[in-house]
């Protein structure tokens, strides 16, 4: 079989490949511009079941600031809401302090159907302990770019806490409406995408906190509705919030998203261990098909994550892109590599040429005083015929199968080189006398049977020794060349 410099170090840059993509998905487990373009680009559908009643700023002149006003505002609002038949209803505004007429509010604020806001931190407990309604945390997560891309179902009670269980969650706000609308949703610490929605021209955006107190409501844009109420008004703190648009938003805006998000159907995130058997097909495949096809891979992967996205699945792109770019640079290297060495190795046995042998024949003649060194030169009487009656692939073959006998048979520490077109030198490293003849009876041995179809083959081998009379590498390779024309003329004669 030939042997291909070209693809010699395949068996290197496969498992390298392997191992780099591998550890790509531990460094890069999620693509999050990849996934904030396609949200962007392809938002989901606005959420109808679910309505915003903002506290805005017509609201905060009527009845002044929102930790002063009456409370029995939410009253009225909550009784307005039922009457039009919201499913569920969530208040996100904090109740942290306690407050004047908090009894009048304990038949409101005690319905399965209605969710009170939490601070992160602060558990399930409330201003007034008869309120019996449930609560959820008014937690979103927060990129460090102030961007709100995940949330979760579940927050732990303790921050820091390690391994924590269902028990010790806090459910979130957006998880507890879910749940009051008839959605099973479990507790989770694992963050969920935030889907992003493009405005509706079909509804209003939000509805004004003041006209659902005086009642000021159509009944069809709430019956059937989770409503949420939260701050809308400008200049307070909540307004700090921007989605993937780069858009700043009110919190009850980004809650409203996580209650839809929840709704609809979830996005599947694909396990670590099929992320990274995809990674490393892709680095391998990428040095398997060479030269740029890597960078048609990088793109595919790119590609695939639209359907996959459409179908609600969230596909690692950049990550297998960058894997199918890392098995393009490895065999980039390859490449490089093998041009590097291209002017001292022949390309067909993978020997080195005979630029080669003289400059590692220099590099050990130094050390010739105490690690002799033994030079076997190879003739072979035959070849041109061959590659005259059956072509120059049959004299290939032939070389092939001469350069993989005499590989058989030489030291750990001896080079081979091509010296010639039917021409090969063996260097023998520390060569004793009975190195010298056992490697070339050896060599003769395994040569001896060497044929090509109905032509006959012979070969020839010369040896020589550094000793008193070697005086420089020519000396020793013409002593070699001397003992290689000997043993083929007495061949000759025999014949």
């Amino acid at each position: 079989m030939l042997r291909s410099p070209d693809r010699s170090l395949a068996l290197y840059t496969v498992p390298v490949a392997a191992i780099l993509a591998l550890l790509l998905t531990f460094i890069l487990p999620d693509n999050t511009r990849l996934w904030d373009a396609l949200n962007r680009a392809l938002p989901g559908e606005p959420e109808q079941r679910v309505v915003v009643v903002g506290i805005d700023d017509a609201s905060l002149r009527d009845y002044g600031r929102i930790g002063n006003w009456p409370r029995e505002l939410y009253g009225q609002a909550l009784g307005t809401l039922e009457q039009a038949g919201a499913t569920a209803i969530g208040i996100d505004v904090l109740f942290s302090d306690p407050a004047r007429n908090d009894s009048r509010l304990a038949d409101a604020f005690s319905k399965p159907n209605v969710v009170l806001a939490t601070a992160p931190g602060e558990g399930r407990a409330l201003a007034s302990p008869d309120w019996l309604s449930p609560t959820g945390v008014s937690a979103l997560n927060i990129s460090r770019d102030g961007v709100v891309r995940t949330f979760q179902t579940g927050y732990p009670a303790a921050p820091d806490s390690g391994d924590v269980t269902p028990a010790d969650l806090n459910p979130s706000f957006a998880r507890q409406l879910a749940v009051a609308a008839g959605r099973n949703v479990p507790l989770d610490t694992q963050p969920q995408l935030l889907r992003y929605t493009a405005p509706s021209q079909d509804r209003l955006p939000v509805i004004p906190f003041r006209d659902v107190v005086n009642g000021n409501v159509r009944y069809g844009d709430i019956q059937g509705k989770i409503v949420i109420i939260g701050l809308t008004a400008s200049g307070t703190s909540n307004l700090t919030l921007r989605d993937v648009t780069g858009q700043v938003m009110p919190g009850v805006a980004m809650q409203a998203r996580a209650v839809s998000s929840l709704l609809s159907p979830p996005f599947t995130r694909l396990p670590a261990w099929l992320i990274a058997l995809m990674a490393v097909a892709t680095a391998v495949s990428a040095v398997l098909a060479r030269g740029v096809w890597g960078f048609a891979l990088a793109l595919l992967m790119l590609a695939l994550a639209i359907p996959l996205w459409l179908g609600n699945i969230l596909l690692p792109g950049v990550t297998l892109s960058y894997a199918a770019i890392l098995g393009t640079a490895l065999v980039a290297l390859e490449r490089w590599w093998n041009l590097r060495n291209l002017s001292v190795r022949d390309p067909l046995t993978g020997f080195g040429n005979r630029v080669a042998f003289t400059r590692a024949l220099e590099q050990r003649w130094t050390a010739r005083a105490t690690r002799p060194l033994g030079l076997l030169l190879v003739d072979l009487s035959g070849f041109r015929e061959v590659n005259e009656v059956y072509g120059l692939r049959a004299g290939d073959e032939l070389l092939s199968d001469l350069s993989g006998r005499i590989l058989k048979h030489k030291r750990r520490n001896d080079l081979i080189f091509r010296w010639g077109p039917d021409e090969f030198a063996v260097l023998l490293d520390s060569a004793s006398v009975q190195d010298m003849t056992t490697t070339t009876q050896r060599i003769q041995d395994a040569l001896q049977e060497l044929t090509y179809r109905d032509l006959p083959v012979r070969a020839s081998i010369g040896a020589a020794r550094t000793g008193p009379d070697i005086q420089s590498p020519i000396d020793l390779v013409e002593a070699a060349s001397r003992s290689r024309y000997r043993a083929k003329y007495q061949r000759e004669q025999r014949g």
